[in-house]
């Protein structure tokens, strides 16, 4: 099995801040960046404390979301620069993987 080096990342923001538009047109349209996933969280708090939970009675327009992208290491250090003054400090993290570039036997 061939590999090759990746760099993933997650950003992490909330409905409410109304990034989510901006980052996925960066990420598509300006680096073209290889996979991006956004999930929503249906509950989360962070450094306020504050918990945000998603229910029948109270649709919160303010849930948590990840965005978790990959590419190759130097793309993804300068995409990291960018999102560094687009989002809060401490919310974004990085960690190094591998990526199978082998097709289906």
């Amino acid at each position: 099995m061939r590999t090759t080096e990746i760099s993933i990342m997650r950003v992490y923001v909330t409905e409410g801040e109304g990034k989510l538009k901006e980052i996925l047109d960066l990420l598509h349209d300006n680096e073209t960046v290889r996979g991006v996933t956004v999930f929503r969280g249906i509950a989360g708090f962070g450094p306020t404390g504050e918990v945000h939970i998603s229910s029948l009675s109270d649709l919160s327009l303010d849930l948590p979301l990840v965005i978790e992208l990959f590419d190759e290491p130097g793309k993804m250090l300068r995409v990291m620069k960018i999102l560094s003054t687009m989002v809060k400090p401490g919310h974004i993290l990085s960690w190094s993987g591998k990526m199978n570039v082998d097709g289906i036997e």
